[in-house]
């Protein structure tokens, strides 16, 4: 069935549901049908659970954060404790440099943006294409990755326990987000980040940029012109269109109004037998997240990407490859995991976890 139109699976689903009415069975279908999906995610979770302590640092904290938002399940406590450990020793450090440059001549934003930028993986051209823009825009490398620092210790419950933390979001405040965030050569290749930064920016109550921000996404990808997109910018359309929506859930940790995000939602809808066609399996899952987080589960696309997700799985791993056919576990995990929530999902999600910040362990060097 993959290789079918939406259109024609629908039919297909149609004539299957009258022949289990004929049949009497109309009433099981559906639940065998979710408890199928149900089952793949549970197996793609087995192969993750078993390997996630030899998993680098950020793919158990990205796994063990979306895993318990999912499930709520204690086990997932310890990598999302450490992981905020790690962040608020980071962030110590930031607002240290930050106060320390009121004083003296020492640029510390200028020159922890020169450090993240000698450091930006460059080992893809999108990779390579983000690397040279945020070279081009002063300290915005430090910037966003200050500003997703303190996002992520507000979602933990640690941003309050962060001496002077007030330093940060001065910091923040005075950046001029307007232009990068609005710029159509940003918005070409890092319109998911900007989905992001832009509620991140109005949760931290820094600015309101909403209106102006989606406004210059749509003067960037008109309807007329999607379907003219090459491949990479297609795939940028649509993962910016996914994050307007995840990060309005503050990552998965509430659902979203969808009236206010219908228009992603429709551009999804017009795009639906394109994106299973165009679109990998990360932005795939993200897609089905998006009506998942609106509460519209039995969308038609929903099934449709779950189906399509389950059919990916390589039957040997027990995992969905890269779209090169690689099968490498911490390659994999952004990709898998968002397959394992989109497969299990149940509509109710677990916001946090929030830690009480005075049973923190101190601060230690740790790694990236």
């Amino acid at each position: 069935m993959l290789g079918l139109t939406l259109n024609h699976r629908r039919m297909h689903t149609a004539w299957l549901c009258l022949f289990l009415w004929l049949t009497g069975c109309a009433t099981v279908a559906p639940d065998i049908e979710r408890e199928r999906h149900r089952q793949a995610g549970l197996e793609i979770q087995a192969v993750y659970e078993a390997a996630l302590p030899s998993l680098p640092l950020d793919k158990q904290r990205h796994y063990a954060q979306r895993l318990y938002r999912l499930t709520g399940e204690a086990r997932y406590l310890a990598p999302n404790r450490a992981y905020g450990q790690r962040l608020m020793c980071r962030l110590a450090q930031d607002i240290q440099g930050l106060a320390e440059s009121r004083h003296d001549n020492y640029r510390y934003a200028e020159t922890r943006s020169q450090e993240i930028i000698a450091a930006y993986p460059q080992r893809t051209a999108k990779q390579r294409s983000r690397r040279e823009m945020l070279a081009e825009w002063d300290e915005m490398a430090f910037a966003t990755k200050l500003l997703f620092r303190l996002v992520q210790a507000d979602y933990h419950g640690l941003l309050p326990a962060i001496a002077n933390h007030a330093v940060a979001l001065d910091y923040l405040a005075e950046v001029d987000w307007r232009p990068f965030l609005t710029d159509p050569d940003v918005l070409g290749i890092y319109a998911a980040q900007v989905a992001n930064q832009v509620h991140f920016l109005h949760q931290l109550g820094i600015v309101d940029l909403h209106a102006e921000v989606e406004a210059a996404f749509r003067q960037r990808y008109p309807p007329s012109e999607v379907g003219k997109l090459d491949e990479a910018e297609y795939r940028n359309w649509l993962y910016g269109l996914t994050h307007f929506v995840i990060a309005a859930s503050r990552y998965y940790q509430q659902g979203v109004d969808p009236r206010s995000v219908d228009w992603a939602l429709s551009a999804f809808e017009s795009e639906a037998d394109n994106l299973l066609a165009r679109a990998t399996e990360d932005i795939q899952a993200e897609v089905a997240m998006s009506f998942l987080l609106a509460g519209q589960e039995h969308h038609p696309l929903v099934r449709e990407i779950r189906d399509a997700l389950v059919d990916a799985i390589d039957p040997t791993t027990g995992i969905i490859p890269s779209p090169s056919g690689s099968l490498d576990l911490a390659g994999g995990e952004h990709r898998n995991v968002l397959a394992i929530m989109v497969l299990r999902w149940a509509k109710a999600i677990y916001p946090g976890p929030r830690f009480d910040p005075g049973v923190m362990p101190g601060c230690r060097w740790l790694p990236e």
